[in-house]
């Protein structure tokens, strides 16, 4: 989840609000709830877009993801108003929350926005690049999905997702060089994440290697055995499980 990196990044700015803005996001992080009403509290008193994007940090800490995505749209519609460059890492966290909620569509119109205004630089781009390129896989749109995800790599070379997000679309695309090179730079930076594991392990079995994939789906199970990606690694091992087919008797 990108939402606490970026609002963190973003209390970098001066104002007048600063030392409340910053309480507001600590207390938005130890205690979401009776950071709702502080965030209220604080936009009646001039807050203004900081306010908002705090009440949508407190929302996101409680997952939840519908409220906030539109407490961080009408931080970012304010900030837009007032010509504040930060308007755009607002849009950017609407994206993702909305993202959360399963609704692409309006990830995407956000994630555009954040994009187009052209401040966002180095991992904040990245992520935001990885975020309309997972709104575009989930309508359909994987030529689109991988130029976004080729650039979100420029922008964010370390970081292991974009590496994840790269090989799993490789694969979908039966791209499999591609599959194999992208998934090994992200096991290089995060070999401990089940769901690189998990992936690792469904490009060794389309490369036909299932040894690699039951090493791969192993450790995935491993590390988080009560997570989607073990959860699905556990499946995937079942097959290695199975009894051998029996022969038929030789016909006389």
């Amino acid at each position: 989840m990108i939402l606490l990196p970026l609002a963190l990044q973003a209390a970098d700015t001066n104002g007048p609000m600063e030392a409340r803005y910053h309480a507001c996001l600590d207390l938005a992080t130890s205690n979401a709830e009776a950071a709702q009403n502080e965030a209220e509290r604080f936009r009646l008193a001039g807050g203004g877009a900081k306010a908002r994007q705090c009440l949508g940090l407190a929302y996101a800490m409680q997952e939840k993801w519908r409220d906030a995505a539109i407490a961080f749209e009408a931080a970012a519609q304010e900030a837009a108003t007032a010509k504040d460059p930060l308007a755009t890492r607002y849009w950017a966290q609407a994206g993702n929350a909305w993202l959360a909620t399963g609704e692409p569509v309006k990830a995407y119109a956000a994630l555009n926005n954040a994009l187009a205004g052209g401040t966002l630089a180095g991992q904040d781009r990245g992520e935001a690049l990885l975020d309309r390129a997972r709104s575009l896989v989930a309508a359909g749109q994987l030529a689109g999905a991988r130029t976004d995800l080729d650039a979100a790599l420029e922008s964010a070379p370390n970081d292991p997702l974009a590496w994840l997000l790269s090989a799993t679309l490789a694969r979908r695309t039966k791209d499999l060089p591609r599959a194999q090179n992208d998934i090994a730079q992200a096991l290089k930076l995060s070999a401990d994440d089940a769901s690189v594991q998990l992936e690792a392990g469904n490009i060794a079995a389309m490369a036909g290697d299932g040894d690699a994939a039951k090493r791969a789906w192993e450790a995935a199970v491993k590390i988080a055995p009560t997570s989607s990606a073990g959860q699905n690694a556990r499946a995937a091992l079942a097959q290695f499980d199975a009894p051998a087919p029996v022969s038929a008797p030789p016909v006389k």
